[in-house]
């Protein structure tokens, strides 16, 4: 999507703190940070939703998962914990119409989180 901002930082139209990047996925730290380690880990193909996971997207659905694991152990939140949020929709808490999860860490993580 043209006016997608995270369209944008994919395609490298707008800069971003990348952290990751493959043919696939793009991670970069959050602008808005609520958490010492705060990142965004986006599919480069947009999706508006977690909806847009579907059984033909099961590989991509795991990959994003994957790639928020090994950044959890390379930005040492992983042995202390990690949270790994999907929001979806206005309800959800989702702020930007393209499928992104976050990965926070660096400080203990309250119950229930919203």
């Amino acid at each position: 999507m043209a006016e997608c901002i995270f369209c944008k930082i994919a395609e490298g139209r707008v800069e971003s703190q990348t952290v990751y990047e493959d043919e696939q996925v793009k991670a970069f730290y959050d602008l808005n940070p609520q958490a010492p380690v705060h990142v965004l880990i986006i599919p480069k193909e947009h999706l508006t939703n977690a909806l847009e996971l579907t059984a033909e997207r099961t590989a991509l659905a795991g990959h994003l998962v994957v790639v928020a694991s090994r950044l959890a152990q390379q930005l040492g939140i992983a042995e202390s914990g990690f949270r790994l949020v999907l929001n979806c929709n206005e309800h959800g808490g989702q702020a930007v119409d393209h499928l992104h999860f976050h990965l926070l860490g660096g400080r203990q993580m309250n119950w229930p989180p919203g």
